[in-house]
Order: structure tokens, then sequence, then C-alpha cells
């Protein structure tokens, strides 16, 4: 018999990149009592990890769960980057219900269109929170209508298209069910969820199924599954079954040691937890995402739901550069490959190859920051590895070959208009709307190859001088649309190995726009820059300045050097032709040629 759990909500917060999900959690968070009156709350708490704080982006989905009056509200803050959406797609399977927040001056974006779909597919209610009202620039009355329009072209039903909106200013920690009065707290979104998130169903009588739908990993306790209880009943040392919908036959039998539920920002151990519960479980040592926690009266696992498949792939492989092994701590193919394939039991986006050889593993992943993403987080680890150009993931149907094309949004000034055409124009991109936007832009919407992406994101913002906003989201499979000209600009290749002085720097930086400055070490075969053409050229910045009888004095003082430019991973990854590679050491990023030696380059290409 199905039963209510009637003090419970399961709710999901999702919205587009930087449209305030986390700082609405925030205040969701110290109005229900959650810290105490005089306790220091750093911003955007949810955000624990180094990266997330440095970047500003959530990337990996949390819980946390508040009280409101006698309703226990359990929250999961969700990424909103497409490169993380398989984080969106599986921890909606643990929530009875979303709250979509869209920025009420920027309105939906591609990543709130991809995210509300998935929450329509499976038919969650949605509560739409209009956040940053208190913008002088805001146009909440327009952005409903867009909200709307979004609900009819996702196929809504006709209790989602009777969403109720809450109009809030998340910093200010105030939301209004009436758009013409201000709010004094969060009281009406906490209603709002109370009255409109059903609570969840299931049999309490039932044998126990839970679903695991995230991993987390304690130093103490080992690895930890955390889901949702649909049926039953779980206690501390009971006796279960483990299974998965796509293995059946591989049950395995353990025993629950440890058993939480959330409350604020901490996890709560218990002793038994009911159906409708979000809950933790740890002492099952290879618990993975999508299995079943099953009573053994009664073993059958839940459906799960199906990631959306990686759409880019690069090489990771072992550093052999003559620096390789010098600044790491982690630098064998061992190391790599233990590392790898631990990373794939808390990311269901991403994917591991071996190759032909075992110094190189083959990495694909859902877009280019979901991997540097990966690669950062390694490198802070101290790993040092090398990583291979980024490259599309190809698809054959009917003897066609498909390739993944992106969505992408782009709003730029009116003067900036025509050379963003001209530009995806020529990578294969084809516009398909363009309409004024807010604040005297213009919105151009485009279907583009994915590849055709990469390498424009820094043209782009030079192009816009840093004034136009760029978003992508996968689209679909489409015929292969042909060759696309890549990188217009060479690299300037270190001719020896040494140390770079200013001298050399001085001839060199005639040639094009350099990437190191006097003084760092260097070797053959290492990109020091940017060439001004579009081929390759080998230079000396380790040459020194002939001395002869008559040198003057203070000349060398008077080489002027330009500042040379400081290349994040992301560029190094979008600047790098197939040819190269990023050489990545917890201390540096260095690009360079796959094959170092000069000659043995020049051979090749004549052959080639």
């Amino acid at each position: 018999m199905n039963q209510k759990m009637a003090h419970i909500r399961n709710v999901a917060i999702i919205a587009h990149v930087d449209h305030g999900k986390t700082t609405l959690v925030d205040q969701l968070l110290k109005q229900s009592g959650i810290f105490r009156s005089n306790q220091v709350v750093q911003e955007r708490v949810m955000d624990s990890g180094d990266i997330e704080r440095e970047r500003g982006i959530t990337i990996l989905s949390k819980n946390t769960a508040v009280h409101y009056g006698d309703v226990k509200i359990n929250i999961i803050d969700t990424p909103g980057h497409a490169d993380f959406g398989g984080e969106v797609e599986r921890v909606l399977k643990m929530v009875d219900g979303v709250v979509l927040v869209v920025d009420a001056f920027e309105g939906p974006m591609p990543q709130t269109k991809f995210v509300l779909r998935k929450a329509l597919e499976l038919s969650l209610p949605v509560v739409v929170c209009l956040n940053k009202v208190d913008r002088p620039e805001a146009r909440p009355k327009a952005v409903i209508d867009e909200v709307l329009e979004l609900f009819i072209e996702l196929d809504a039903n006709e209790n989602q298209l009777d969403s109720p909106f809450v109009f809030a200013s998340a910093r200010r920690g105030v939301a209004s069910l009436d758009l013409s009065e201000e709010g004094t707290d969060m009281k009406p979104l906490f209603e709002t969820i109370i009255e409109h998130i059903p609570a969840p169903k299931g049999d309490l009588d039932a044998p126990l199924q839970a679903l695991i739908s995230t991993i987390d990993h304690s130093e103490y306790v080992g690895r930890i599954g955390i889901g949702k209880i649909e049926n039953g009943v779980i206690h501390v040392n009971d006796e279960v079954v483990v299974l998965n919908i796509h293995q059946p036959e591989s049950q395995k039998k353990v025993r629950i040691t440890k058993l939480y539920t959330f409350e604020g920002l901490q996890r709560q151990e218990v002793k038994e937890a009911e159906v409708g519960e979000i809950v933790a479980v740890s002492g099952i040592e290879d618990i993975m995402i999508g299995d079943t926690i099953c009573s053994p009266l009664k073993p059958v696992p839940l459906p799960f739901v199906k990631i959306s498949e990686p759409t880019i792939s690069m090489n990771f492989s072992v550093n052999d550069s003559p620096f390789a092994g010098t600044e790491g701590k982690f630098v064998t193919s061992r190391h790599i490959r233990e590392r790898l394939y631990k990373e794939l039991n808390t990311d269901v986006s991403l994917r591991v190859e071996d190759t032909d050889t075992p110094e190189c593993l083959r990495v694909s992943g859902r877009g280019e920051l979901h991997l540097s993403i990966l690669i950062e987080t390694l490198r802070r680890e101290g790993f040092e590895f090398q990583v291979s150009k980024p490259e599309v993931l190809f698809h054959e149907e009917d003897g066609k070959k498909l390739e993944p094309m992106e969505q992408v949004t782009i709003d730029v000034p009116e003067e900036f208009v025509g050379n963003v055409i001209e530009k995806l124009g020529a990578r294969k991109g084809e516009m398909i709307n363009m309409s004024p936007s807010k604040g005297g832009y213009t919105r151009l919407e485009f279907i583009i190859p994915a590849r055709g992406l990469i390498g424009y994101r820094n043209e782009f913002l030079t192009d816009t001088k840093g004034n136009g906003i760029m978003n992508s989201i996968f689209d679909s499979y489409q015929p292969y649309k042909g060759e696309i000209p890549m990188r217009s600009q060479g690299s300037l290749v270190a001719f020896e190995d040494g140390e770079a002085i200013a001298y050399g720097l001085y001839n060199a930086q005639e040639r094009g726009d350099l990437f190191i400055g006097p003084g760092v070490k260097v070797y053959a075969g290492m990109i020091v820059g940017r060439n001004a053409r579009a081929e390759d050229m080998d230079i000396n910045v380790c040459k020194k300045k002939q001395l002869t009888n008559t040198r003057a004095s203070g000349s060398d003082d008077a080489l002027k050097l330009t500042t040379p430019i400081q290349m994040s991973l992301e560029q190094c990854l979008e600047f790098i032709n197939d040819d190269e590679l990023v050489e990545v050491t917890p201390q540096s990023l260095r690009m360079r040629k796959k094959v170092l030696d000069a000659g043995l380059r020049r051979k090749m290409r004549i052959r080639g």
C-alpha cells in the first residue's frame, strides 16, 4: 500500500550557470535556523571544493536538509553548466519536484532548457523562482512569458503549465508571490515548495528498495552511497542485497554498518530510516551509482536514468618530456590509470578506455570544461602527465558519419554581430535565430559542430573585447559537415634546451606573441609563443648577445620585452594542434610538440 510521507519534501534546485542557485540555498539554510545567530558563514557555502570556489561554479551536486515547521525539506544543489549535466540527470531520480531558478534579467538560457527538459521527462512538478528581481535592468514580466513559452516548447503537461512563480532576490534573502510587493524573507518560497512539491510516495511495509544516485568517499569509512528509499525501512546492521539493473545476475549480500540522514550541512548518524528519506550508507565497498539496495526477501533492482553519452575525448599519457618527474608526485602509468578509473566511480558522464600502449589512456567527457576540471583536480593532487588536443566523438549510422552538434546562444553588442557571424559561419555554424536582446545586445543562436567550437572561446572574447556572453549545449548528432579550417597561427618552438634570456626573447617577440619571460627553463620542442603566421617556427630563446671589446654599458637594459601571455589550462587545450601536447604538472603547464627534435619534425613534414 502506498503511503505519503507528509513530513518530507525532496527537491532539486536546477538552473543555468550563474542564475543564483547556490546563493538561494544559502538563504534557505540561514532562514531555517541551521546556523547559530552569531555563526560566521562563508558565501556559497554549498560550493565546498577549491575549484568550485575559485571559478564560482557548482561542479558536484550537494545534499542538504532544512526544517520548515514540521516538514523536513531535503535539498539538492545541482551544477548549472552543461558539461556537468550528468550530475543533474542522476540526482533528479532522488527528488519529487524541482525549483527552477531563472535570472529575471537574462531569462531562460540553453542550460535552463536542458535541465527543465530532464525534469519534465520525469513528470516532476516545477516551482519557478524568478531570481534577481531587484536588479535595475530586471524584466520579470517578459521573462515570465519566456518561461511559459519554454514550457510549451518542451511539451509540458497541464499541471506543469500551471507551475507557481515566486519572485526572489537570493542575495538579499527575500521572496514574494506578487511582483508588485517586496518580500521580507524566504517564507513564500518555503510555503510554495511545501504546497506544490508532493510528499514522497512509497510502501512502508514493502521489502526495502533504495536507489543509489551519488557516491561520496570518506577517509574513515570508505565509500558512501547516497540515495532515496523508494520502499520499506532500512536499519543499521540489516543484511541487504546490492543489485544493478544492467547486471541483475551480479547480486552481493552485504551488511549496513552506518546509516546517515542529512541535517543542514552535516550528516547525522541514525539507526533507521523510512521510505521517502534521502540517506547515506557506508559499509558497502564497491557500491556504484545506479545500484539498488534491496531486502533479501525481494531482490528487484530499480530502473536508473540513462546518462547522455560523452561528446569529446582526449589522450592522457605519461609525461616523457625532458622535465618529466621533476615536479610531480605521481608520475607512472599505474598511478594515472588507478586515479582515472577511480574517477569513474563518482562521475557517471566520464569514460576511460585503454589504448594500444599502457602509457596512454583515452578519456571521454561531456565537453572541454568537464575534462579540464578533471585535469585541474589531478594536478592539484600531485599528478604529472600530458594530454592531447580534445577531439569530438563521431558516430556511424547506416554507413553515414555523424558528428555531435551544439546549440550556441550568443549575446553581443550590435557592433560585434558581423564578426561573430563571419567567424562561426567559417566554422560550419548555421544561424537559426537573431533577435534584439536586453541592454542594447543582440542574441544570436547557432547550430554548430562541436569541433567548430574547440579553440573559439578565447577568439570570441578577443573579438567582442570581453563584452560577449556565449553558452552552448549539446543538441543532436547530424551528418558530418566537412573540414573546418582551424588555427590560423603557428607555434614558436624552442630550438634548444636552456634558460630563456632577454636577448633571445627580444628577437623572438618580433615573430609573434610570447608565452614565457626571461629566466624560464625551456627544452627543444617546447612551445614558447604564437607565430604571427600560419606555419610553425623554430627560434632560439636562449641566445646570448655576443660580447665585443667595446661593449656599450647599459645597452642590454634598453631591451624592452612585451609582457608574456599567461595561458590557462583551457587556453592551452584550445591552442594546441594535433601534433602538440599539454604537459601538466602540479606547478606548471607547458605546451610542446609530440616530436621534440626539429630535424625529425621537418622530415615528417616532407614525407607527409
